[in-house]
C-alpha cells in the first residue's frame, strides 16, 4: 500500500504543526480487503479505510482539511464523484480536549489497484496510479488562512 505514506508526506509538507509535532500524527489502516477474481492474472485491488489521528491540535482545522482535499483530488478523485462517495468517503470526528486543543480523527475510504503480470515465469507487480489531473490544473504550493501565508512547499 502506497497511499498512507504519500498522504503522510503531503500533510507533513503542508502543516507546520505536523512538522513540529510528528508524534501527534498517527495513521491506521482499518477494514482492509483484498479484492481479486479468478481471472488469468493475480491482479487485485486494496480497499481500506485510512484513519488519520492528530492529537493535541491547536490550529485551524481548515489547515488540515484543505490539504487532504487537495491530496484526494489527485490520489482518490472518485471520493468527490458521487453523492454516496461524498457522504461516506471522507468523514471526521473531533474530541475537544480543552479551549485550545482538539484530537481530530479523519477517515478516508481508499483503494489501490495492483497489476500482477506473469512475464516468462516471473511475477511483476505494478501499482496503477489514478487517472491524471486535467492538464490545466496546476497543483498548489502555498496555503493561506484569513489572508495570511501559513505554509509553503515545493513540488
Amino acid at each position: 500500500m502506497l497511499k498512507p505514506k504519500q498522504l503522510r508526506e503531503a500533510l507533513t509538507k503542508t502543516s507546520p504543526y505536523l512538522q513540529r509535532n510528528p508524534d501527534s500524527f498517527n495513521m491506521f489502516v482499518e477494514h482492509g480487503r483484498i479484492v481479486s477474481t479468478l481471472a488469468a492474472s493475480l491482479s487485485f485491488e486494496y480497499q481500506y479505510q485510512l484513519n488519520i489521528v492528530i492529537t493535541d491540535y491547536s490550529g485551524d482545522v481548515d489547515l488540515l482539511i484543505v490539504p487532504v482535499l487537495a491530496w484526494l483530488r489527485v490520489n482518490q478523485p472518485d471520493i468527490m464523484a458521487t453523492k454516496e462517495k461524498r457522504d461516506t468517503g471522507y468523514t471526521f470526528k473531533v474530541d475537544v480536549i480543552s479551549d485550545k486543543t482538539i484530537d481530530i480523527s479523519i477517515d478516508l475510504q481508499l483503494t489501490e489497484r495492483v497489476i500482477v503480470k506473469d512475464i516468462n515465469g516471473a511475477l511483476h507487480v505494478d501499482h496503477v496510479p489514478e487517472p491524471p489531473e486535467p492538464e490545466n490544473d496546476t497543483p498548489p504550493t502555498k496555503l493561506f488562512a484569513d489572508g495570511k501565508l501559513v505554509s509553503e512547499w515545493h513540488e
